[in-house]
C-alpha cells in the first residue's frame, strides 16, 4: 500500500503541475498588461472611464484601443492625402 501511494503522489502533483501551466499560459495571454493599463490611465477619455466602472477593464480597454487604431488610421489616410 505504501509503494502505491509512494509512487501516486508525485504522479499526481507532477500532472497537476502541467494542467496548471497549461491554465497559466492561456491566461498570461488574456492578462491585461501593466503598460496599457498606466496608458489608459494617463489618457482616458470620460466614456472610456464610465466602461471601466460599468463594465471593466476589458470592455474600457476595447474603447481605448478602437480611438487609438481610429487616430492611427486618420493620421495614415492624412499623410496619404499629403503625398498626392
Amino acid at each position: 500500500m505504501t509503494v502505491w501511494f509512494v509512487a501516486v503522489v508525485p504522479l499526481l502533483i507532477m500532472f497537476f503541475a502541467l494542467a496548471m501551466e497549461r491554465v497559466e499560459s492561456r491566461l498570461r495571454h488574456i492578462a491585461v498588461h501593466e503598460n496599457e493599463v498606466e496608458e489608459f490611465l494617463e489618457q482616458a477619455r470620460p466614456e472610456e472611464v464610465r466602461a471601466l466602472y460599468g463594465s471593466g477593464i476589458g470592455r474600457a480597454l476595447e474603447l481605448f484601443r478602437l480611438r487609438r487604431l481610429r487616430r492611427a488610421d486618420l493620421v495614415k489616410s492624412r499623410k496619404v492625402r499629403q503625398r498626392s
